[in-house]
């Protein structure tokens, strides 16, 4: 099947009103109905919380320069880049044999204040202080929350539907696109055209053509959906599904196998994107985060255009167009 026909990229795509997987969740097809969701069930380990651990301080590390932090580099030649580990541990106030033992991966016992001593000595930002706290000193999950289908409440569903000419969906634990409403169709594409397993901004952003092509520039998007998986990989690291996810891309996508290397994170709540989409041309869009506070995991995703731009015309028009070819494949309901 053409890529844009499958991802309804091409034009408004009859059935784009089916916004929530059966059940109002977004559960994995059977390995009977998609042979290649036999392989995405098997069984997987989580991520190594301590090799995580230790690339993370490694990679930050090597990013800074002594001069960076007000060092002498002293003349010598560098073998590798950035901060020795015993100027990052001068910086940091502890001994060169605790950091090395930390940046192996060994976090046990260390306390808020050392972190927060390495996380300045590192210059990070506040999600990467967050995440080096997430892998130093993980929270205990229940082990069978990341096995458990995502459901969304049906107000929530009920909200989507009455956010008329507003792009809006659940984001929901690993990139997962849990409900949407018409307009988010037409923009985005009719994700109910999708098996389940496939709704998924990761999956679609790294494997999809049609989506490579939406977002401009492509890479931006590319790596905000990475820094987006580092951070959960922070917060759940003994998620199979996550591990299963990250190890589907880095052998199908080469972009994602540099881009995970680099062990960026971000955490966004809002911003702009910019789409070339293949009915309108450019829109530049802006969007909102919103975190659920009852459903902790899921974030409400909206997307708007300035006033009296051509980005809202051109939306206006594509949220027309995607109700006119609701109503003509579903005469039942006038």
């Amino acid at each position: 099947m053409d890529e844009e026909r499958r991802t309804g990229l091409s034009g408004p795509t009859p059935g784009a009103d089916r916004r929530t997987a059966p059940g109002g969740t977004s559960g994995e097809p059977s390995a009977e109905a998609d042979p290649r969701a036999r392989v995405r069930a098997e069984p997987a380990a989580g991520l190594d919380r301590r090799a995580e651990l230790s690339e993370f301080l490694r990679t930050r590390r090597a990013r800074l320069q002594p001069e960076d932090v007000g060092l002498s580099g002293f003349g010598r030649q560098r073998r590798v880049p950035g901060l020795r580990r015993e100027e990052l541990a001068q910086l940091a106030g502890v001994s060169v044999a605790y950091y090395t033992r930390l940046e192996q991966g060994n976090g046990r016992n260390v306390s808020a204040e050392i972190l927060d001593s390495i996380a300045r000595a590192l210059r990070l930002t506040d999600a990467e202080h967050a995440h080096l706290t997430h892998l130093a000193k993980p929270k205990q999950h229940k082990k069978k929350a990341s096995a458990r289908a995502q459901s969304v409440r049906a107000p929530l569903r009920q909200l989507l539907d009455a956010m008329d000419g507003v792009p809006a969906y659940i984001l929901g634990r690993r990139t997962e696109i849990l409900a949407w409403n018409r307009s988010a169709s037409a923009v985005f594409g009719d994700w109910s055209a999708l098996p389940p397993a496939e709704r998924n901004w990761a999956r679609l952003v790294f494997l999809d053509p049609a989506y490579q092509r939406l977002f401009v520039p492509w890479d931006q998007k590319a790596s905000d959906i990475v820094a987006i998986l580092r951070w959960e990989a922070g917060c759940y690291p003994d998620d199979p599904r996550l591990a299963a996810l990250v190890g589907e891309l880095s052998v199908k996508s080469e972009e994602f196998r540099r881009l995970w290397a680099t062990h960026d994170v971000k955490e966004k709540s809002h911003g702009i994107k910019h789409l070339a989409h293949p009915l309108v041309g450019e829109l530049s869009l802006f969007w909102e985060g919103f975190r659920l506070a009852a459903d902790g995991e899921q974030t409400l995703i909206t997307y708007h255009a300035e006033p009296d731009s051509t980005s809202a015309d051109a939306l206006r028009l594509l949220a027309s167009w995607g109700a006119d070819a609701t109503r003509v494949e579903t005469p039942e309901h006038p």
